[in-house]
């Protein structure tokens, strides 16, 4: 057949594969296989051994620390701190994705399953939501299958010690014996209602990318044509800074109010929110801008595929990131720097919490800027050679 002699229909086929395995590697290399390791995890020990009738000294606290620490099977960083309130206050910082806390009467709790009137201890599991809604769920499932196993192992121990004693077993020491250890979960920074499960700061990002690379077009475009009607250069690429920056701050506005009003996204520091969100979209379109106006429409590849490569990770919590994906694009992409900030203004406490991300993305927005005026003057004094060649 005649089509198959086509070099269009191959040439066809080569572009399709190339597509498929660009876009493939950005959607799924960076995250498909991701596994979580070395995640940072506070642990308080706060038990005092207790004084068995034999003279020995029963500390479960220490018991339980041994066999966290020595545990390679967890994919937990184990951070030792003195007090709940040092932990609470590296969960505030986003130090620790979560807290394992253990108070001062277990030792003592577990001891009373033995005597008429037991008294089971609390051990606190807190989860830092706000941090990553998805490794928060790791710790906390993590930690409590780790909690459920170790008052497992106590409810043998007691048992055979019981057991020796006596055939019959109290029926309130034998309901104590089901859970020697309760467990108490507690959420600190909540990510709030239809907050996509924390994944909003990443969603929100990719949006206020899209909006800015489209504004960015059209006003190179405008400028452009600005140029030839008007035969000056210089005015016509001033605009585009100043009219895309005024742009981006209502798109920005826009954006925090659809999330708001249209969809119900409960956003505590709302205002905040629009004003980073407005330094971000400004990062981003003046980024775009001088890349366009630098390199011309090819720049539009390399900001596509910029977004593809980095939609993925947004919402991932490093530690779950390969070393390959956290050196060869984690560490610089400039959407990764908005989705941070948003994540530490919308659960941390509004532009208060803003750690270095927002210093990044004000030096990202001024170097580009002097860059996209850079390319002004060099289009201007190209125009000008130009000119005098033809006279």
């Amino acid at each position: 057949m005649n089509i198959f002699k086509q070099k269009m229909l191959w040439l066809g086929v080569l572009i399709i594969t190339l597509v498929l395995t660009v876009f493939g590697l950005a959607m799924m290399g960076s995250v498909l296989g991701s596994k979580p390791h070395d995640v940072p995890v506070a642990l308080v020990v706060q038990d005092e051994p207790f004084d068995l009738p034999t003279g020995d000294k029963l500390a479960v606290g220490e018991m339980i620390k041994q066999q966290l620490t020595s545990n390679t099977q967890l994919p937990i960083s184990w951070k030792i701190v003195g007090s709940e309130e040092e932990a609470r206050k590296g969960l505030d910082s986003r130090d620790y994705y979560g807290a394992l806390v253990l108070p001062k009467d277990l030792s003592a709790g577990v001891a009373s399953m033995m005597g008429p009137a037991p008294a089971p201890a609390t051990v606190q599991i807190i989860s830092n939501e706000g941090m990553n809604a998805q490794a928060a769920t790791v710790v906390k499932q993590g930690l409590g299958q780790v909690m459920k196993m170790v008052s497992l192992e106590l409810s043998k121990s007691a048992l055979e010690q019981l057991s020796q004693r006596s055939e019959q077993i109290p029926a309130a020491t034998a309901a104590a014996l089901l859970a020697p250890i309760q467990v108490k979960e507690e959420a600190v920074h909540p990510v709030g209602a239809n907050n996509a499960s924390g994944n909003a700061p990443g969603l929100l990002t990719q949006i206020m990318w899209i909006g800015s690379l489209v504004t960015a077009m059209i006003l190179f475009l405008a400028s452009n044509n600005a140029k030839k009607a008007a035969g000056r250069q210089w005015p016509a690429h001033l605009m585009q800074p100043v009219i895309g920056l005024v742009l981006i701050g209502a798109a920005s506005g826009l954006i925090v109010w659809m999330a708001n009003a249209w969809y119900g996204m409960e956003l505590s520091h709302a205002a905040d929110t629009w004003l980073f969100l407005w330094l971000s979209g400004s990062a981003f379109y003046l980024l775009q801008s001088m890349l366009l106006n630098w390199i011309g429409f090819p720049a539009m590849a390399i900001l596509v595929l910029l977004m593809f490569f980095s939609m993925p990770i947004l919402n991932m919590p490093v530690e779950f990131l390969s070393d390959a994906t956290q050196n060869l694009l984690y560490s610089w992409t400039p959407l990764r720097f908005v989705a941070g900030g948003l994540r530490e203004i919308m659960y941390f406490g509004g532009l208060d919490a803003v750690s270095s991300n927002a210093a990044v993305l004000w030096s990202i927005a001024g170097g580009c800027l002097v860059l996209l005026l850079a390319a002004g003057v060099k289009k201007g004094k190209a125009a000008e050679s130009q000119n005098a060649a033809s006279i």
